[in-house]
């Protein structure tokens, strides 16, 4: 039997990489497609791996003095109208609430009768129905400046959706900020690109490089899109977080005007900044493997899962005592700001069965248990990471689970970075980004390049080659030199480098 048809996930990552990942979520139980189309339902599994997120990500919007709101899911169409690069930029995605009320058709069925005097849509973004409410807020310099973060969801009619990564309903939160200075809006942009990137990097050890949108990608409306970009195993890039100075687009359209300590009205500055459930999507094609789900101890769901074993049900009391005992034991220990998140399965499975359940769900520890196990005061315990299972005494486990989970991060962390050098190149002719960029195998045409690091000039003149190699500019670093070089396709002067890459 050769290795493929061991694995739990099929197909592999190598055979076929979006079934792949559709697999893991399926055997993950993680959430699944809904009746109504491109919509998903979020299981209980998946839905408590975003709510951890959710929990770290409020600490960190809390602390650094922002408040949570909720606004209105309908947004009024003459309120987009008002911003007419926003409205043009989400026209496409934008889902059309026209009647209110629901009667019997003589044809059968039921059909809407009672037409809106103004349409409304549902949101695919917040920033003008908040701005509205933002224009009643602010009246004095004194009013400023406004921290508001809410958790929500939000919709947008794609035609083409995939589980948690894109689809026509999803949840995210969307913080909008008014300030009475340009120079403090720009501050709030990047201060919440910072929190992003400490969160993917710190939580969900998942590398990332932060950079600024081209014109061409920035967020319609904005002056200034900043964004963190992650590398997926597939070595396409992931957009995972953005954060926008908005300047004073926004207050101009929505008339959100201060008056200064000198008396006189000026119009504020804003800002606004999201992630969203692909957070989650993420995590799977950042770390998982062919048997399935490999979860950031730090946000896992549950840290360890206890697995009784007993040949009868005379030894099945001693057993789950002992596994109880342990378990409350477990549960005291401190880890990533809270305690340790243990379960017992007891169902009535196979011991094989229930392991590679627990495998493909990304549980970081199993910690088995027998008979013999009890007479030794020990515990076998299993790594997600793939270290081979280990006889452990019990006291050494509750010593060192700490420690132990802390290595699985930082292991996932070195392991995704490794990835993204190994797979980063420096091009500096059209010649060399052609080729990186095509695929080597006609029967593996996912399998390219990754990232490529490159001068240009003009976005502009990038188009054709971009568009026929289905390559997008990622981003600008932020964190670059600020040695100039030549544009890799005209050969004409360029300041700054980007990164390329194919995108989801």
């Amino acid at each position: 039997m050769n290795k493929a048809t061991k694995t739990a996930i099929s197909p592999t990552r190598a055979e076929d990489y979006p079934e792949w990942y559709q697999q893991v979520i399926k055997a993950a139980d993680l959430a699944e497609s809904s009746p109504v189309r491109g919509c998903m339902v979020i299981k209980p599994w998946g839905y408590a791996l975003w709510e951890n997120m959710q929990r770290v990500l409020d600490g960190m919007f809390k602390a650094t003095g922002h408040q949570n709101a909720y606004f209105p899911l309908f947004i009024p169409l003459s309120y987009l109208e008002r911003e007419a690069q926003h409205v043009e930029g989400f026209a496409k995605e934008c889902a059309v609430v026209t009647h209110h009320r629901l009667e019997p058709d003589p044809a059968g069925g039921l059909r809407p009768t009672a037409p809106l005097e103004e349409p409304l849509i549902v949101r695919p973004t917040s920033e003008t129905i908040i701005g509205a409410m933002y224009a009643k807020w602010v009246q004095s310099y004194r009013d400023l400046p406004i921290l508001i973060n809410q958790w929500a969801n939000v919709v947008r009619w794609e035609m083409r959706t995939r589980l948690f990564l894109r689809t026509a309903e999803f949840l995210w939160q969307e913080g909008h900020t008014v300030h009475a200075t340009r120079e403090e809006a720009i501050e709030e942009t990047l201060r919440m690109l910072d929190a992003y990137a400490e969160f993917a990097e710190q939580w969900m050890a998942m590398p990332v490089i932060k950079g600024e949108k081209t014109p061409r990608e920035r967020f319609p409306g904005a002056d200034m899109t900043v964004a963190i970009e992650a590398m997926m195993q597939d070595r396409k890039a992931l957009q995972a977080g953005t954060s926008h100075f908005l300047g004073q687009n926004f207050a101009r359209a929505q008339e959100i005007r201060y008056q200064d300590v000198n008396g006189e009205l000026q119009y504020a500055w804003t800002t606004s900044w999201g992630v969203s459930t692909r957070l989650i999507g993420a995590l799977i094609m950042t770390h998982s493997d062919d048997d399935g789900l490999i979860l950031p101890p730090k946000l896992a769901p549950a840290h360890a899962v206890i697995l009784p074993i007993y040949r009868d049900n005379e030894a099945r009391p001693a057993v789950l005592e002992y596994c109880r005992r342990l378990q409350r034991d477990l549960q005291q220990v401190m880890f990533a700001g809270g305690t340790l998140r243990v379960e017992i399965d007891d169902r009535d499975l196979r011991g094989g069965e229930k392991k590679w359940q627990h495998v493909k769900r990304g549980v970081p520890l199993r910690l088995e248990i027998g008979q013999r196990d009890i007479e030794q005061d020990a515990v076998m315990v299993g790594r997600r990471d793939g270290e081979k299972p280990a006889l452990m005494p019990r006291e050494s486990l509750l010593s060192n689970v700490v420690q132990i989970l802390d290595e699985m991060q930082q292991g996932m962390f070195r392991r995704a970075l490794t990835l993204r050098e190994e797979h980063t190149r420096t091009i500096d002719n059209v010649a060399d980004f052609r080729a990186y960029f095509t695929p080597k195998d006609q029967d593996q045409p996912e399998i390219h390049g990754g990232f490529a690091l490159a001068h240009f000039a003009d976005e502009e003149d990038l188009q054709d080659l971009l568009g026929e190699l289905k390559v997008t500019i990622r981003c600008i670093p932020l964190d670059q030199s600020d040695e100039p070089g030549k544009c890799f396709l005209t050969g004409k002067p360029a300041a700054k480098y980007a990164i390329f890459a194919k995108a989801y």
